[in-house]
């Protein structure tokens, strides 16, 4: 009983502790960064914590029971489609920044028209992508509850085979690892909601009173997220060898 509860109190914690990963906090900070309550934010942070445990229990878990051997290319690959993900959130958060400093330039009526109401000459393929899924499902539950879980899942990609392995070096018994599984994705979760809590203060308050300032931390946030995705796709892409012929993996 002893040896259950220690194993039960290190995975709860090593998942909190993974949660503060520089990939996921960047990831989370962009998510957030237009975020208004600290509540709805940290209901993100859950969501996230929820896919990206789901990936750890069915790739670990596979890991575990059926002895799947990861190669290094497949390694790299999962951790290159965080890369992508990191660069992609980027991109579409500081879209509608860039095109909120460009509708002042448009000038006249047509411009207020832009930032109030319907524009008669603006055309569905002006808008971003991002856009026009906020704009045809931004009201419906279901759609944002699925951006940070689809994000938690691909994130789970990255972690999900050293996390495995370290429970197969660790645990003999392969039930009992898939248990340590579940307990570090709860840590994961409750990790997450915490730091997405802390990270939306600085923005819901700034949102209320600092509108310039609230709008230079999104565009930091989305700078910051684009800019580490391209130095990851650079480093697993060439470095590791994923766009080589010589790929070399080692999981983190």
């Amino acid at each position: 009983m002893a040896q259950l509860f220690s194993m039960a109190f290190l995975g709860f914690f090593l998942g909190m502790r993974h949660a503060t990963d520089p990939d996921h906090v960047v990831a989370v900070t962009t998510i957030v960064s237009r975020e208004r309550r600290v509540g709805r934010a940290a209901g993100i942070g859950i969501l996230w914590g929820l896919g990206h445990t789901l990936t750890i229990l069915v790739v670990g878990g596979a890991i575990l029971l059926f002895d799947v051997v990861i190669s290094p290319r497949i390694g790299l690959t999962m951790e290159f489609s965080v890369a992508v993900m990191l660069v992609l959130l980027g991109v579409l958060s500081l879209t509608p920044i860039v095109r909120s400093l460009r509708s002042p330039l448009s000038g006249g009526a047509a411009g207020q028209a832009h930032r109030h109401g319907p524009d008669p000459h603006w055309h569905a393929e002006d808008a971003p992508p991002a856009a026009c899924l906020d704009r045809w499902f931004g009201r419906l539950s279901l759609y944002q509850a699925l951006r940070p879980l689809a994000i938690g899942v691909v994130h789970g990609l990255a972690g999900s085979a050293a996390v495995a392995l370290l429970v197969l070096a660790t645990i003999r018994d392969t039930r009992w690892g898939v248990v340590y599984l579940g307990v570090f994705g709860i840590g994961t979760i409750a990790g997450m909601m915490l730091i997405t809590a802390a990270i939306s203060l600085p923005f819901a308050y700034t949102s209320r009173r600092l509108s310039g300032f609230n709008r230079s931390l999104g565009v930091a946030s989305g700078m910051l997220s684009l800019g580490f995705g391209l130095c990851l796709i650079y480093q697993i892409g060439f470095v590791e060898g994923l766009f080589t012929g010589h790929p070399h993996w080692a999981p983190r």
